[in-house]
């Protein structure tokens, strides 16, 4: 094997501690090692890269373990050192002759052979966006864990709106349960007045699934607590929509063009999606490498001809529920009928799941287009499938009789003549 990089260093991570080697390669093809520990402190890592640097060492290889990575990562590109970051699998060592030296050795050995697949580390200015839409994200994840509480005390409390109301957080059914948690007599006449536009046709059974209900002292105070934490947590997400918005002033045109184009994503979408993957397309080989990032392509897992798994990988837990998100969105949308076709098509073969799947996939790979070449939503099979031209009906002997008998014709006597 040739060796790519001649000095270069492999990097152990953990909370505390770092264990670097550099492996130094002469023209006898004959490695040296060098290893040392440093603290995860700042002052310390300062050292770390002035250690590197004077042995001419700006090419360094870690593993992403979970947050311990970024500050090195933080301290090394300030000095311009090219830094790879790998999947724990790809430079995991064999058990029972694992030490922190022997993983940052073998990780120095993997690299310089150029063996390491890297993990996709976009510019800085994007960092900054993911943190801003994950944060946003969990706080998302908080609020529908506030809102199954609430209904749990619904339930407690034999108060039955979400089985007659469509959401049990619209208009009608907030201010009837505020009406509910703070009044001790229920008031039947003041909760019509509360019912609004369509539900008002179910006027009798509202009234009636909060008759005869029983809100304990507990249960109310946790249902008041939970309605108080939801409202905190509209305005922070309300508070990260527009911190994100605001930094991704400078590529809203791809903004605009994505929600514009491609049914079932919206501008907020876009800027989610955008600030997962970049906006420069060049990193991925092609679409595919895109897809296969994002754990929306099948798994290869084949062994002696025959397919174990072809499951989608666990990759992309960000990007992949928003696309999917997307996906049943777009296959219900009117105005463009495209996606909902071809999902139409793909579920009757493999099911739901595998279809909205294929679908998250598709938009993904015209998200990658239209954001490489700046073109339209135009897909190359757009006309033959949305407009199939006619089948021409071949005529055969089979057909023919066939015909006749449905016309009520005894084909029982036909002969043909040669």
């Amino acid at each position: 094997m040739k060796i790519a990089y001649p000095i270069c260093c492999g990097v152990d991570v953990h909370k505390s501690i770092i264990v670097a080697t550099i492996a130094s390669t002469d023209k006898s093809n004959i490695t040296q090692y060098k290893t040392e520990t440093f603290s995860t402190l700042n002052s310390d890592l300062i050292r770390f890269r002035t250690w590197l640097i004077d042995h001419s060492c700006f090419q360094v290889c870690m593993e992403s373990t979970g947050k311990y990575w970024i500050p090195v990562f933080n301290i090394l590109e300030a000095a311009n050192i090219r830094v790879l970051l790998t999947h724990p699998k790809y430079v995991r060592a064999i058990k029972g002759k694992k030490t922190d030296k022997k993983d940052s050795k073998w990780i120095a050995d993997l690299f310089k052979f150029d063996m390491v697949r890297s993990s996709f580390i976009p510019p800085k200015e994007f960092r900054a966006m993911r943190e801003i839409g994950r944060y946003r994200y969990k706080l998302v994840c908080m609020r529908s864990s506030e809102k199954n509480r609430y209904q749990n005390g619904m339930t407690v409390s034999n108060i039955g709106l979400a089985s007659v109301l469509s959401d049990p957080f619209c208009k009608t059914a907030v201010d009837i349960m505020q009406h509910v948690l703070t009044s001790s007599v229920l008031d039947e006449d003041y909760c019509k007045t509360l019912i609004r536009k369509s539900a008002k046709k179910k006027t009798e059974l509202i009234l009636e699934s909060i008759r005869g209900c029983n809100v304990e002292p507990d249960q109310q105070f946790k249902m008041n607590e939970a309605k108080a934490h939801m409202e905190y947590l509209d305005q922070a997400i309300l508070k990260t929509e527009v911190e994100l918005y605001t930094s991704m002033n400078p590529y809203m045109s791809h903004i605009h063009l994505l929600s514009s184009q491609l049914p079932g994503i919206t501008q907020l979408s876009a800027a989610l999606i955008i600030s997962e993957i970049g906006a420069d397309m060049s990193v991925f080989e092609s679409s595919k490498h895109l897809v296969s990032w994002a754990g929306l392509s099948p798994a290869n897992n084949e062994s002696a001809g025959k397919k174990k798994s072809v499951r989608i990988s666990k990759a992309g837990q960000f990007l992949k529920p928003l696309l999917v998100q997307c996906a049943l969105a777009a296959v219900k949308s009117g105005k463009e009928p495209y996606f909902a076709v071809k999902y139409q098509k793909i579920k009757k073969r493999r099911g739901h799941k595998k279809a909205i799947i294929a679908i998250a996939r598709m938009m993904l790979t015209c998200i990658y287009h239209m954001i490489s070449t700046g073109e339209t939503f135009n897909p190359s099979d757009y006309e033959e499938f949305m407009n199939p031209a006619p089948r021409k009906a071949v005529l055969t002997d089979e057909t023919a009789i066939a015909f006749l008998a449905a016309q009520g014709y005894d084909v029982s006597s036909l002969k043909k003549t040669v």
